[in-house]
């Protein structure tokens, strides 16, 4: 079985080891003031209705419950290291929630700790280059009691005396790869997966979801960080894909796509660009986040000054349990969601513009190439619990305008929803029992919003 541990519900899914066939699916509401481990009894009970065999089976669970994983980033430069690093956290499938560049002083610490990050990740030079940053970092981290634990992933030549600092004074950390090891690289891997085990140590038992010590065994990783795999594993099967992912209070984008080199010399990103990418916005939700996803319709020219659309998204942010009660307002929803899906999947692409500089015309790139995905994936409620036609129209107002426009988003690809939410269910089974994965993985494919 896989298990979703979400801040709003439980979603759990029994699946055939051998196949991936999805046998049965369950989802109940999170009762995160009560005990987290309430939700999964019920999904077990519901699963178990349909299969007596789902209690033997084995459980495999991630968890974005109790806000998920936060993550603070200290780097040298705001263009480089800092950036590096926020991409790591968010492919890590954390949101960040700090990003200090420059050094770290006393002042900027105590912001650090205001933002209450689960984890610290900790950069600074490429490999034997500088190494006072972040061994500066480390001595400030050191000398005022830093007690959260912390990812070290800068100059490798520095790894000794920023261990030595951190163990004085008894900080948990973990020591990764260089996520900038030479000027215009990036490796995100070692230190995505020092995070993921930073989580599974610390974060998990320590947010005090459950007094169950089962739910602390249970879970395997930070929910995105697990899409994210899954993600990978669709990607074997269908070429490049991207997901969008429509929640109550931010919109995720996690693409997989094979980079062509001769797009290189059109980058404008001070940090190379990744096959594999998340990116999570903050201000792009259904509920919580509804009003400024109105405000970002407008800037973008995607929706005209509606005072009553503005009014709709407010009814949504002032009650995130709202539920649609007529044509009208299930209107609302589908707008707010087709921008939401437009605008973040724009700003996880990037632009393409032409530039006259001092050598004359030239093409302009920011972003990651988007248009040559093969399959868009569509997962969230708004997607699921709505018939086809309606998450078909989202999904294909992404591309409308978007090539006149420059933006680097699908243009042709083809579309479906994840209806049973199983791509966290791939990611969980993605290393275990590959096989499995990828039959689960079909299932997605199965289900088209383009009738494909």
């Amino acid at each position: 079985m896989a298990v979703d541990f979400g801040s709003t519900f439980t979603k759990a899914i029994a699946v055939d080891a051998g196949s991936g066939e999805l046998i049965a699916r369950a989802e109940h509401r999170t009762t995160l003031d009560t005990d987290v481990m309430d939700g999964w009894h019920a999904c077990r009970t519901a699963l178990l209705a349909v299969d007596r065999g789902v209690a033997k089976a084995e459980v495999l669970a991630c968890s974005s419950a109790g806000g998920g994983l936060r993550i603070g980033v200290v780097g040298n430069e705001e263009l480089v290291t800092a950036e590096a690093g926020r991409r790591v956290a968010l492919s890590s499938g954390g949101r960040v929630v700090a990003v200090v560049n420059g050094g770290l002083t006393a002042t900027s610490l105590k912001a650090l700790r205001a933002e209450r990050p689960d984890v610290v990740l900790l950069l600074g030079g490429t490999d034997g280059g500088n190494s006072a940053v972040i061994e500066n970092a480390a001595a400030v981290l050191a000398k005022y009691e830093w007690r959260r634990p912390v990812v070290a992933a800068g100059n490798v030549e520095a790894q000794a005396a920023v261990g030595e600092l951190l163990a004085g004074a008894d900080v948990p950390h973990v020591f990764a790869d260089n996520v900038v090891p030479e000027i215009g690289g990036f490796a995100p891997d070692s230190a995505r997966a020092a995070i993921r085990e930073m989580f599974l140590a610390h974060v998990i038992g320590g947010k005090n979801l459950s007094r169950d010590p089962g739910f602390a065994r249970m879970v395997r990783a930070a929910t995105p960080d697990v899409v994210l795999r899954g993600v990978e594993v669709l990607a074997s099967l269908h070429g490049d894909v991207a997901v969008v992912d429509i929640g109550g209070a931010t919109t995720d984008v996690h693409s997989v796509i094979e980079l062509d080199p001769e797009d290189a010399n059109l980058g404008r990103e001070v940090v190379a660009t990744h096959p594999v990418t998340r990116t999570v916005e903050g201000d792009l939700g259904m509920r919580w986040s509804a009003v400024p996803v109105v405000a970002a319709g407008v800037e973008a020219g995607l929706l005209a000054e509606d005072a009553a659309l503005r009014a709709a998204a407010t009814r949504r942010h002032d009650d995130p349990s709202y539920l649609p009660g007529d044509a009208v307002e299930s209107s609302y929803d589908e707008t707010l969601a087709r921008v939401a899906a437009t605008v973040a999947l724009r700003r996880h692409a990037g632009r393409q513009r032409v530039v006259f500089g001092p050598g004359g015309r030239v093409i302009e790139r920011s972003g990651k190439d988007l248009r040559e995905v093969d399959l868009l994936v569509g997962s969230g409620g708004v997607l699921r619990h709505n018939g086809p036609e309606v998450a078909a129209r989202i999904l294909a107002g992404v591309a409308v305008a978007a090539q006149e426009e420059g933006w680097l988003v699908p243009s042709n690809a083809r579309t479906c929803v994840d209806s049973d939410y199983v791509l966290a269910g791939v990611g969980l089974l993605a290393d275990l029992d590959p096989a499995a994965a990828k039959g689960l993985a079909g299932h997605i494919h199965g289900t088209a919003a383009d009738g494909h």
